[in-house]
């Protein structure tokens, strides 16, 4: 079955809607260096955290790089899993992961061009998982952008990739089957797909996407 994440998570309220659906993970934005409007400081993750079931997993989602501030924002917030949105180098995210021991790593290959292909084969024996995720460099946002990408580059990430591939980048409740059936990833991550106008998150778009991600399961 394919997990769901729904990033972007502000408040207690939100995370308690998405864990009422049934997905599997909620993303909490900390350590922000680019332009974002759901990141959250460390009092409310932490509270997040504390009052969710063992059934749903927080995600710890920066775009830190440098490793004493990573490291000291995972031992502030208890995580399981760790997600550095940013193009940290292979040995760096080895290093990381090999300090955030038992807690799981993340790394982020932005699909733009061929040397996506490349980024994912040079970073897969580094983390335990990759994201695949689209950049919009008109607004500064490297995550939330609400634009796809090439899938047919995802699918063939996927295919060759020796660890788990989580598929983020525009996903809807309208287009999550058709991304589902094209690049066949381990788990669908959304933000924007599933928000309101005014940028909290709708129950009847968390609804609609949870529901089209268990029926292309």
């Amino acid at each position: 079955m394919i997990r769901i994440k729904i990033c972007g998570i502000t408040c207690l309220a939100e995370a308690k809607l998405a864990e009422g659906y049934g997905v599997d993970a909620i993303g909490l934005l900390l350590g922000q260096q680019h332009s974002a409007a759901d990141f959250i400081t460390r009092d409310v993750a932490r509270n997040i955290c504390q009052a969710l079931s063992r059934f749903i997993a927080p995600v710890l989602v920066t775009h830190l790089e440098d490793p004493h501030q990573i490291l000291a924002l995972a031992d502030a917030v208890p995580c399981p899993v760790i997600q550095l949105h940013s193009d940290l180098s292979a040995s760096s995210l080895k290093s990381l992961r090999e300090r955030l021991q038992p807690r799981k790593l993340i790394g982020k290959v932005t699909v733009e061009g061929s040397d996506a292909l490349a980024r994912a084969h040079d970073i897969e024996s580094s983390v335990d998982a990759i994201v695949l995720d689209s950049i919009d460099l008109a607004t500064d946002r490297v995550g939330g952008t609400g634009i796809t990408h090439d899938w047919s580059l995802s699918a063939k990430i996927v295919a060759e990739s020796r660890v788990p591939v989580v598929l983020a980048g525009g996903l809807t409740p309208e287009n999550v089957a058709e991304a589902i059936r094209i690049v066949k990833p381990c788990a669908v991550d959304v933000n924007s797909g599933v928000e309101e106008p005014d940028g909290r998150k709708s129950e009847e778009r968390i609804s609609r996407f949870v529901a089209a991600v268990r029926v292309s399961s």
